[in-house]
């Protein structure tokens, strides 16, 4: 059976699979190092970014945008950004409705810390989903994908070194990680009801700033806790999350223990496309340690931070 594909489904196509695809992490010149600044809010990484000679912009820090610019929640940002030549595609996400329309350029010139990038792909919703969200947009594979990326919170500061191997002292543990569609994975366990320790599979996703989401599914390897609360989640690209709330016993991260974690359940259908997840880190995980993403190697370096013992709220 043959489909006529009229232009604006052709794009729909390609920007599905531009998010979709899988890349090699690219490298900077060898001894580079370069700062990028952040301010943590809403327990997100946000990012002061200049697009076009915009005002700086409120970007989150998220490892799951896996190309080279930026997606912009509102459409009023088009008036500030020049977008000559953009075109209609639509964005897929989390949630349980359509793919979200978006505007597209690809000329976009970006400028966050000390770093300044040309012909970069800019995306603009026009969904009113995102209209109303605090922030400005995300950013990620800019840095995730051509740098190895330091996050200390601490200082509220990103190191971005090359991509060669670092030569780091005996305070950072090593974990290693998968690389699946560029999202890292890794091991872990978790106890959500007392007495049930279980091994799990998550990704890391910055632009949560939940500390743990666990996937509900037919073959959850974990059991439900008595005391749950139904919860509106969030909102993705693709329309809202819903499930509920409650807390884990434990995490285990490589040599660490995190306690009494606060921890949504959200049906799998819904909050993630990712094969063979059990779970997702949020930033309010992350934020705990001071972190190094390494893709070249296939390690994420950590060492507690400030924020290692305070009480998950």
């Amino acid at each position: 059976m043959k489909i006529r594909m009229t232009p604006r489904m052709a794009v729909s196509l390609l920007i599905a699979a531009i998010l979709a695809a899988s890349f090699c992490p690219g490298s900077s010149a060898a001894g580079e190092t370069r700062y990028v600044p952040f301010k943590l809010s809403r327990n997100r990484v946000i990012i002061p970014t200049q697009i076009n000679g915009s005002r700086p912009l409120s970007l989150i820090l998220d490892t799951g945008l896996r190309f080279d610019g930026v997606y912009l929640f509102s459409k009023e940002l088009a008036k500030e950004i020049d977008m000559t030549g953009a075109i209609e595609v639509r964005v897929p996400g989390a949630g349980s409705g359509e793919a979200s329309a978006a505007q597209m350029i690809e000329s976009g010139t970006l400028a966050f810390g000390e770093v300044t990038v040309d012909s970069q792909r800019v995306i603009i919703s026009q969904s009113a989903r995102t209209q109303g969200f605090p922030t400005d947009g995300i950013i990620g594979w800019n840095l995730f994908g051509h740098y190895t990326v330091e996050i200390d919170y601490d200082l509220e500061r990103i190191t971005l070194h090359d991509t060669t191997a670092l030569h780091l002292d005996s305070t950072w543990t090593s974990l290693p990680i998968v690389l699946r569609k560029d999202l890292p994975f890794l091991e872990c366990r978790v106890e959500v009801v007392k007495g049930e320790t279980v091994p799990v599979t998550v990704y890391i996703d910055l632009a949560s700033g939940d500390a743990l989401e666990l996937l509900v599914k037919p073959d959850q390897k974990f059991s439900m806790p008595d005391s749950l609360k139904s919860a509106y989640l969030g909102t993705g690209l693709s329309g809202d999350i819903n499930g509920s709330v409650g807390r884990s016993e434990h995490l285990w991260v490589g040599e660490f223990t995190l306690s009494d974690i606060r921890t949504a359940f959200a049906p799998a259908e819904v909050r993630s496309k990712q094969q063979g997840a059990d779970g997702i880190l949020g930033n309010d995980c992350i934020r705990r340690f001071n972190v190094i993403f390494d893709y070249a190697h296939k390690q994420l370096r950590v060492r507690p931070s400030k924020y290692f013992a305070v009480p998950f709220e």
